[in-house]
């Protein structure tokens, strides 16, 4: 592109008709008052029905404010098109002619790959192909079967199961005589045996390689364009393309996405993607876990998907003829589609890391205090029993109650306490199955709720909560019913 300087000739105002200019000239010898504006520019907005100047003249000019209205009316009358319209048009015909006598482009070069890859991931036919390819290799393949699978084989099995903690529970056995204080230290639920273990052999390698995977897609400018070519499916839930922001960090930490949903503009479309997100959207260590249990059982994995997914949009199209409200409008700058900067992803990755380490992990360390007080009061058998007669209800062992209360303390406690009830040899495939559909769909975590409440409302958050208890259990016995029925065998 060169640029020339523009002649004076080249840079005349805009040419609004000679009808226009005499309405201007006109309305002109009626404004004496001081506007702060040159007259022309106060009779271009009267023209245009600018209704605050309209009174500044009523009250600066009351002697030809009568005269002013007329003269406006008669213009307006008599003009095809509104004269905003017109002024417009004319403004930006002077504005390309200014523009043309002074710049000059080169021909058209051939689009980079990075242009070409952009458009691609906006475009239907293409962009869905490409989505799916971006979720099979980043979050089944990286962080389900390698995070979920190899990592937390080599830290849970290899290294605290044979390794740290039996060292651990001699040094504690060896030093703390006192039998309550075992139990909290290194008993079942123990804070060094189940939580630490849990937080750190188990969920920080989901976590870790999911944080990666979205600090490159974040960083490359595709979640722009993802958000742009799922607005229309995101339409028929009563969200736009903005949504995807909050959903797909959803699956990072639903809590932190709950916050995020301040972007969307609507509180309607604000409550759908909250409760879309407390119901369907699984956390990264959640989500890697299942993904572990369930990649090689491709049929299984296929069943739990399609069962979460189906909820998720058939809730969303309720929510969406069910609250009052206008259909959400999406707008959003399209970044230049690049490779990802190994600096910036790493800094990304290591803050998410470190907020996990100082938000997630004391929680972990919480939460077996609390179980351990339960275990002392008995407070933690009877809800423990309380949950059984559900967990007979969906065909599952008595000890998933357990899996489940974890669960309401953190979605990946009980993601964590699912994967040791599978690795026990507890569940069979069918169980897995009406097992993680169930603990997907089920209550958020402690946090999640807070978040919601703080965000969205008491009210809104208890109504969301009442919601999905029942009917996470409702679509787990509808799998396992249906699951028996057709004789699917896993």
């Amino acid at each position: 592109m060169s640029v020339a300087l523009a002649s004076p000739a080249q840079t005349e105002g805009p040419d609004y008709g000679s009808e226009v200019e005499a309405a201007i000239n006109r309305l002109s010898e009626h404004l004496q008052a001081e506007y702060g504006l040159a007259p022309r520019a106060v009779a271009l907005l009267l023209l245009q029905g600018d209704a605050e100047i309209l009174d500044k003249v009523r009250r600066l000019d009351p002697a030809g404010a009568e005269n002013v209205a007329t003269i406006v009316h008669q213009i307006q009358s008599t003009s095809p098109e509104p004269l905003s319209y017109t002024v417009a048009l004319s403004r930006q015909a002077a504005a390309a002619g200014i523009l043309a006598s002074c710049v000059t482009y080169p021909a058209r070069q051939r689009r980079d790959f990075g242009e070409l890859l952009g458009r691609l991931a906006i475009h239907p036919l293409t962009g869905y192909p490409l989505m799916l390819a971006v979720l099979y290799f980043g979050l089944y393949k990286f962080v389900g079967q390698f995070g979920a699978g190899t990592l937390v084989g080599l830290l849970e099995k290899d290294l605290f199961g044979t390794v740290i903690n039996p060292w651990l529970v001699r040094l504690v056995d060896a030093y703390v005589p006192w039998p309550a204080l075992q139990a909290l230290l290194v008993g079942e639920y123990g804070i060094i045996t189940l939580a630490l273990t849990y937080a750190i052999a188990l969920i920080l390698p989901i976590v870790g390689t999911f944080f990666l995977v979205f600090s490159l897609i974040e960083d490359s400018g595709y979640l722009p364009r993802l958000a742009l070519l799922v607005d229309r499916a995101c339409k028929a839930i009563g969200l736009n393309g903005r949504a995807v922001i909050p959903l797909v960090l959803g699956f990072g930490c639903d809590t932190m996405a709950t916050v995020v949903t301040r972007v969307l503009e609507t509180k309607r479309e604000r409550v759908i993607a909250t409760l879309l997100m407390a119901l369907a959207i699984p956390c990264s260590a959640q989500l890697g876990v299942v993904l572990g249990l369930l990649s090689f059982n491709p049929a299984a994995l296929a069943i739990w998907g399609g069962v979460v997914g189906a909820t998720f949009a058939l809730v969303g199209f309720l929510a969406a003829h069910a609250l009052p409200g206008e259909k959400p409008s999406f707008y959003m700058e399209l970044p230049p589609l690049r490779w990802p900067q190994p600096r910036n992803v790493l800094l990304k990755t290591y803050a998410r890391m470190e907020w996990y380490f100082l938000e997630v992990l004391p929680v972990f360390v919480v939460a077996s205090v609390l179980i351990w007080v339960g275990q002392l009061t008995g407070v933690f058998d009877l809800l423990v029993g309380a949950l059984q007669p559900l967990m007979r209800l969906l065909g599952l062992p008595q000890q998933a109650a357990v899996v489940f209360l974890f669960g309401f303390f953190r979605r990946d406690y009980g993601a964590a306490g699912l994967y040791e009830l599978a690795q026990n040899g507890a569940l069979n495939g069918a169980q897995l199955v009406v097992a993680a559909v169930t603990l997907t769909l089920f209550l958020p975590c402690i946090a999640q709720f807070s978040v919601m409440a703080k965000e969205r409302g008491l009210k809104t958050a208890l109504a969301i909560a009442a919601f999905i208890f029942p009917f996470s259990f409702a679509v787990g016995f509808a799998v396992k019913v249906a699951l028996a029925a057709l004789g699917v065998s896993l």
